[in-house]
């Protein structure tokens, strides 16, 4: 099956890699071992698994689209690669942990990135590296500082779990079909954060709903699951916009509130 008999589809979110010296640039920023467990996201017609393969003795991908499948299964015939046709904001990246840490690679669709970035947090404890291609607005989110506009829920969260490295920008003429916006090479690295959060579920989900009306403060944004009493036990200035808050203020907000709720509580039975 040749290249151009596939067009990229819409509702798959493709924008197929077509910059030979971006790859080249890509593949010496990520510089795989032989060895390196290797995960990519998203292979597409196979731009960047190529290189990978001429390094690599094995190299796991997750493709939904099965005519991608069938094409790469075709053309890595006699490589060492392994298709799963999934979801991957679905798959269970556990199938790959060999006791080797998963370096993970790809070029994500733009209407699924932050929901599979979440996805693979899961998994963080099993992962070395992630080196993902993402619109430039996302990369700039995930890299914001505390009291500016970009700094979100995925920046706090993502800020805890791992170091965040914008590398380089990419073009739309980079693709084919070409994107309307531009893109970004990051960098997420795994790592301990340096105050440990006592329940990650509750981190995860006090964040989000500190952010649900970001324009409000976050004493109305958390209203609904903290009592007037449990909020005076707070050592937080909650007339504050959830923005305002660093990433260390948010893990010791969630520590606090750990210790004050009961079996009772609504946001127990929330998380």
């Amino acid at each position: 099956m040749k290249k151009e008999t596939h067009r990229a589809r819409k509702r798959f979110g493709q924008n197929f890699l077509q910059d030979q010296g971006l790859i080249n640039r890509l593949v010496q920023l990520i510089n795989p071992k032989p060895d390196d467990n290797v995960v990519e996201i998203g292979p597409g017609q196979g731009a960047l698994t190529a290189p990978l393969l001429d390094t690599l003795n094995k190299l796991d991908a997750v493709e939904i689209d099965r005519d991608l499948v069938a094409m790469l299964t075709e053309k890595f015939a006699n490589q060492p690669l392994t298709i799963h046709e999934a979801d991957a904001l679905k798959f269970d990246f556990n199938a790959l942990i060999t006791g080797q840490p998963i370096r993970v690679i790809g070029n994500l669709p733009y209407n699924i990135s932050t929901p599979l970035i979440f996805h693979l947090l899961d998994y963080q404890t099993a992962i070395k590296d992630m080196h993902f291609m993402l619109q430039l607005e996302v990369v700039e989110r995930l890299a914001a500082k505390s009291s500016t506009k970009a700094y979100g829920r995925i920046s706090v969260v993502c800020q805890y779990y791992c170091d965040i490295e914008q590398c380089f920008l990419v073009p739309p003429t980079a693709f084919n079909p070409q994107p309307k916006v531009m893109s970004a090479i990051v960098k997420l690295t795994p790592r301990p954060f340096k105050i440990t959060v006592q329940n990650d579920d509750l981190f995860i989900r006090l964040v989000k709903a500190c952010f649900a009306q970001r324009r409000k403060t976050l004493k109305n944004n958390l209203k609904s699951i903290l009592n007037r009493e449990q909020m005076q036990q707070l050592d937080c200035d909650l007339s504050l916009r959830p923005e305002a808050l660093t990433v260390e203020m948010y893990v010791k907000l969630t520590n606090t509130i750990d210790d004050l709720l009961d079996s009772e509580s609504p946001l127990r039975k929330w998380i």
